[in-house]
């Protein structure tokens, strides 16, 4: 861990003549297994974090068809290490483990896994051409090429044992250092690397190399492997170089690179913010939750800061000044990390609750002392096993009855809840048949609503049809009422003119004189009197009116007729019989209402329109083809009087 230019890749991998974290570590695990290796393709990785064990037949038969491949692969005991890195590899026979059980065989596999921009790359996956340095053109976009396959990023899974583990990651089963480091070479050759102003080769990924020793136990014999997984160890060592921390005014990172540092420096502060969590969860006592999960740096070794493993730092710190802040910064990182203690888990704590066990070696024959420590040491051992048995039997029986009291709470409280369930079943049932009856209630109601709706709205269309309807009686009955109007003053203008002229020929005629005249003139009467019944009668007037002037006609022209009800709601009369008067001058005195006249067809034209009856009729009842109408004039042909 550091910033950027620090030197934490070089710490890793070293230099020439002076070999780095790495090949220190591979130099310090091939020298203590050395001889010890089982052969290729016995131990056998599954794809869930596990391992499995094959037989020599089976293991003999995989490296048979491995060698049987196109491109086959020298012989680990006659390859050459690499000229690039073989003078960081210094075995130095000194750096091993003391304590190494013999009566086992053990495995190396290791891989080489990047995490950039928070997805997870494997560095080992072969791929049809180099998928993390495609070329670029000038407008800083990636040449198109059919043969270009991005790389796919890997997935972060649980195991059985709550181990995270990333899937599909390629693992290479190695035998010795120079194998080892040569797969982490080539892995090293694809990482992501970019030009800054603080670092010509700056990291912009997180690397992690994985290498994992599997430990099984021989038979009897010591020749053969146990074909037992449950016997099998398997132990995995992370050596993580951590991408350093950078200020953007600093680097002036642009593009790619700003988003690159973005990323680099997210996945710090969540790897520090974890750390505080679990520095305070300690101190205090407190449960907070960790947030591995916002990072795949942090949720990858979830399972080392939760107790499975140990974590160590190496902090690297660069002396230059223009750095003392972020230097500064992870000195600070530095200091809080070691206040955080990864507590062991159970199981090592039971373990270590034993007395050690002295040592089983026998220098001689008569030695009388290894082997009664040894016994006195196993039966303590033996003891403390039955005590932890005997407590172990009664906290499982404690814990049976807390079981099975809590057992018989839970069936009491199902009852409970059962018989609640049963009634709030039979209210959700009664609710939901009145909720039906309801339903159809109320389509019932809006069928008839809609009835309703249709039928208003035919009486609406009616009453529309009326109102137009009455509109137009109205406007007619306007226009009668008028006309009668007009008719009214009309014929009392004609009564006063006419009243008026008899008035003065009764004052300058005489008695018996006014008394011809006025029965030679009746024509005027009989012309007035029909003419105001044919308008009483046709124009719609009110039938009251008429009878003013019958009788006068009644007495001047007796006659006979019958009256009927019309259809606009009046009545009409229709004469059926008249009688006609006549007068005779006396004799020996010959008067003559008219002048003669030459011609005789004129006379007959006359007689037809001075008889009354002819005019009546034809004025009540408006035969087709007459010129007479409302308010037409017609008067006969005054007689002459005698000068």
């Amino acid at each position: 861990y550091g910033v950027t230019g620090s030197g934490k890749t070089h710490t890793m991998t070293g230099s020439p003549g002076d070999g780095g974290l790495l090949p220190r570590c591979l130099a310090m695990i091939f020298n203590s297994i050395g001889p010890f290796q089982a052969k290729r393709f016995v131990f056998k990785l599954d794809d869930k974090n596990g391992v499995d064990v094959q037989s020599e037949v089976e293991a003999l038969l995989e490296r048979q068809r491995r060698e049987a491949l196109p491109t086959p692969k020298t012989p680990a005991g006659k390859r050459q290490p690499d000229p690039e890195f073989a003078d960081m590899i210094a075995v130095q026979d000194h750096c091993r483990a003391q304590e190494v059980d013999e009566d086992n065989v053990y495995g190396v596999f290791v891989s080489y896994i990047e995490i950039y921009n928070n997805y997870i790359y494997d560095l080992l996956e072969e791929a049809p051409c180099d998928s993390i340095k495609p070329k670029w053109n000038n407008c800083n976009t990636p040449v198109r090429n059919g043969d270009f396959v991005p790389p796919q990023s890997k997935i972060l899974r649980e195991d059985q044992n709550h181990n995270m583990y990333v899937t599909g990651c390629t693992e290479v089963e190695v035998k010795s250092t120079e194998e080892a480091f040569e797969v982490f070479w080539r892995g090293q050759k694809k990482r992501r690397i970019a030009n800054t102003q603080l670092n010509r080769e700056s990291s912009r990924s997180h690397s992690v190399f994985i290498i994992k020793l599997a430990q099984a136990p021989l038979d009897a014999d010591g020749d053969n492997v146990l074909q037992e997984k449950e016997q099998i160890t398997l132990s995995q060592l992370s050596l993580v170089d951590l991408a350093g921390s950078e200020r953007t005014n600093r680097t002036k990172a642009e593009g790619n690179r700003l988003r690159e540092a973005g990323n680099i420096n997210q996945s710090l502060m969540t790897l520090r913010t974890c750390i505080e969590v679990l520095r305070e969860n300690q101190l205090y006592g407190t449960n907070k939750m960790v947030p591995y999960r916002d990072s795949k740096l942090t949720h990858l070794f979830k399972n080392y800061f939760d107790g499975e493993g140990k974590v160590r730092m190496i902090v690297c710190v660069n002396p230059k000044a223009e750095d003392y802040e972020e230097s500064l910064q992870v000195m600070r990182f530095a200091e809080m990390t070691q206040e955080v203690e990864v507590e062991p888990s159970a199981a090592e704590l039971f373990f270590q609750s034993f007395p050690p066990l002295p040592s089983c070696e026998l220098l001689d024959i008569n030695d009388d002392q290894t082997l009664p420590k040894l016994i006195e040491a196993l039966e303590q051992r033996h003891k403390m096993r039955q005590m932890l048995t005997e407590e172990f039997a009664k906290s499982v029986l404690a814990f049976k009855t807390m079981l099975q009291e809590f057992d018989s709470s839970v069936a009491s409280k199902e009852n409970y809840i059962q018989g609640k369930l049963a009634e709030k079943e039979k209210t959700i049932t009664g609710q939901k048949t009145e909720l039906e009856r309801l339903e159809k209630k109320i389509k019932t109601l809006e069928y008839k609503i809609e009835i309703l709706e249709k039928t208003a709205t035919i009486y609406e269309e009616d009453k529309r049809n009326l109102q137009q309807e009455l509109e137009s009686k109205s406007q007619k009955l306007q226009r009668q009422a008028s006309d009668k109007r007009r008719l009214e003053a009309r014929l009392q203008g004609m009564v006063a003119e006419t009243s008026l002229k008899w008035e003065k020929e009764c004052v300058s005629a005489g008695t018996g004189e006014k008394r011809d005249q006025g029965i030679g003139d009746l024509g005027i009467w009989e012309e007035l009197i029909c003419v105001r019944i044919s308008l009483g009668w046709n124009s719609g007037m009110n039938p009251s009116a008429v009878p003013v002037l019958i009788p006068l006609f009644l007495v001047l022209f007796p006659f006979q007729g019958d009256v009927f009800k019309t259809r606009g709601g009046g009545q009409a009369v229709q004469f059926t019989d008249i009688e006609t008067l006549k007068q005779e001058s006396p004799t020996g005195r010959k008067r003559r209402s008219s002048p003669p006249d030459p011609d005789p067809a004129g006379d007959a034209a006359d007689s037809e329109w001075t008889d009354v009856e002819t005019r009546c009729s034809v004025a009540v009842e408006m035969r087709a083809g007459s010129a007479l109408g409302p308010g037409f004039q017609h008067h006969a042909q005054p007689k002459r009087r005698k000068p």
